[in-house]
């Protein structure tokens, strides 16, 4: 894994690049995950929602594909794994709590913005 360091710069600036907030992310605490990008069996786009930090989580849910509602959708998976899971997506999760992310053609194409909708007031 990268040095702590260099990751946490890497993803203040891409929050600079965004104009949003930077909230560093544990990478021990757990984020909720779809089992076709823990099982590498997926295709872009990939998008990506932070909540607020809670219950051991450090609010992350992401997913490829198409979203489902479904209770076991999103699989529990501590942060730290993404480095051999899935690496491109660990400069994005400095994104502060309100933030979403979408990740296509390979990671050419990015975009990231702010939806306070997510915080639930």
């Amino acid at each position: 894994m990268k040095e702590n360091n260099e990751l946490i710069e890497i993803q203040r600036e891409i929050c600079d690049k965004y104009g949003l907030n930077f909230e560093p992310c544990d990478l021990n605490l757990k984020i909720g995950i779809s089992l076709n990008i823990i099982e590498n069996k997926y295709e872009m786009p990939i998008y990506g929602s932070r909540l607020r930090v809670e219950n051991g989580t450090n609010g992350w849910y992401i997913y490829a594909g198409d979203y489902s509602e479904a209770d076991d959708f999103f699989k529990p998976l501590h942060a730290s794994h993404l480095e051999e899971i899935c690496p491109l997506l660990l400069p994005y999760l400095g994104l502060a709590p309100g933030s979403r992310f979408l990740i296509a053609e390979n990671g050419n194409y990015v975009d990231v913005w702010e939806d306070l909708s997510l915080l639930g007031n």
